[in-house]
């Protein structure tokens, strides 16, 4: 149990430290890390479930984004985090089928 829990905190302790980076390449303001930081972790446990992945990944991953830009978080930082870090993009759009 303590190989575990050690192996996820330095699985925390890497993203975290990557986010980081990020937002030091964007010029963030260390006051403003901790939402930028919730919001990763929030990205980090939705990946991490065995029963999500591609579209459906990238459509939740959307909507954490949009919500944590609704708080006042900018945008574009916040892709770049879900992107370098997480490497998950935009969802793809699915267009309506059309009959033929």
């Amino acid at each position: 149990m303590r190989k575990r829990y050690e192996a996820v905190m330095e699985g925390l302790w890497i993203m975290e430290s990557e986010v980081k980076t990020v937002l030091n390449e964007m010029g963030v303001h260390t006051a403003l890390y901790v939402p930028y930081l919730n919001f990763a972790r929030q990205i980090g446990k939705l990946s991490r479930q065995k029963e999500i992945s591609g579209h459906s990944l990238a459509m939740e991953a959307k909507v954490l984004l949009d919500k944590w830009a609704a708080r006042g978080l900018n945008r574009e930082i916040l892709s770049a985090i879900r992107f370098e870090v997480f490497n998950i993009g935009e969802p793809e759009k699915l267009g309506l089928l059309q009959r033929v």
